[in-house]
């Protein structure tokens, strides 16, 4: 580690620890668990996740394990707080793709548009218990020395919106300033459909729509309406092209560190927060508080099939061959071990 990193290191590590609470002297192991989202167990996946997980973990360890929670990005970028983590100045956090690809790229194989039929699929192959979730999270594992405690969506098929037009086919995406995560593989998505691919950290993302620095954006339904884009954005064009994952993390050697008791009940209360996560994505997408609530706001159209076909032709070709530019037999490897899941 070079000078600058390591005081890099200090100075954030100082600031974090200058963040965060300090624990309760009842508990005798602390978990400091992080993510972007609002903390309202009934506003967002995270939300309801690490609710969850505080809940189970400080009940069934009887008080001997404490849950502190920062939601809201309140200890820095995605990518950050997954150094954090990998420091050990952080125990735990919940991370998007954007994230994730700048410490194990290869979550971009997860882009292929129009890869997942259903969310019956993705809920089935972005998961731990399947072969390909075995496969990405020993990967990422090997790669960070992170240990993987769930995967999931990150709220559903993502939509684009823009200020500008409704999206009805391929060519009303031409010149388009579309945010994207800090991902090759949805930039190379977004221009193959003829937009200019905008990448920002989620920080940044409202102000941009809001000044006009990005035109649009594309979320799933769930993170559209928790992130009040209805107020910057006029047009909803539901395309489902895509689904990330959300990849909850912990620091390795922490987790080595608990009892056989402890990992028992961190692994257990994970799993069914994992499955709240996904639960609350439905719900927010089937409620009021989805699409019913953005369209007080926002002209909302679908796609035609059609006009949907044309999207995955121009652009699955061009993220399969950036995949395998980038990530090489690797990539293409993990990419089509995600397909053949898929598929069954």
């Amino acid at each position: 580690m070079t000078f600058m990193r390591s005081f890099k290191t200090l100075a954030l590590g100082g600031l974090v620890s200058a963040a965060i609470a300090l624990p309760s002297m009842a508990a005798d192991v602390t978990i400091r668990l992080a993510h972007l989202n609002p903390a309202d167990p009934f506003a967002s996946h995270s939300g309801a996740m690490t609710s969850v997980f505080k809940s189970l973990v400080e009940t069934a360890s009887g008080g001997d394990i404490e849950v502190l929670l920062f939601p809201d990005g309140q200890l820095g970028k995605d990518n950050e707080v997954i150094q954090q983590v990998r420091d050990g100045i952080v125990q735990s956090t919940i991370s998007s793709a954007g994230g994730v690809a700048q410490h194990y790229p290869l979550v971009g194989v997860f882009d292929i548009p129009f890869a997942f039929p259903n969310i019956a699929a993705t809920d089935r192959v972005m998961d731990l218990s399947s072969n390909f979730g075995k496969k990405f999270a020993g990967g990422l594992e090997k790669e960070t020395g992170l240990k993987v405690l769930g995967l999931l969506d990150s709220g559903g098929f993502f939509a684009f919106t823009n200020s500008k037009r409704p999206i009805t086919s391929v060519e009303d995406m031409k010149g388009l300033r579309i945010r994207t995560m800090t991902l090759p593989t949805h930039q190379a998505m977004v221009n193959s459909l003829g937009g200019q691919a905008t990448p920002l950290p989620w920080a940044e993302v409202y102000t941009a729509l809001q000044t006009g620095v990005a035109d649009g954006q594309m979320n799933p339904i769930p993170v559209i309406a928790f992130a009040k884009f209805d107020e910057v954005q006029k047009y909803l064009s539901i395309t489902n092209h895509v689904i990330t994952p959300y990849v909850w993390t912990m620091n390795q050697d922490f987790y080595n560190g608990l009892s056989a008791e402890h990992k028992e009940i961190v692994d257990w209360a994970a799993k069914v927060a994992v499955n709240a996560g996904r639960g609350m994505s439905r719900v927010i997408e089937a409620s009021a508080k989805g699409l019913p609530k953005l369209a007080e706001k926002m002209e909302i159209n679908a796609i035609p099939a059609a006009e949907m076909q044309k999207f995955a032709e121009a652009a699955q070709p061009a993220v399969r061959k950036l995949i395998e530019e980038k990530y090489g037999a690797e990539g293409i490897e993990m990419l089509d071990a995600m397909l053949a899941e898929i598929k069954g």
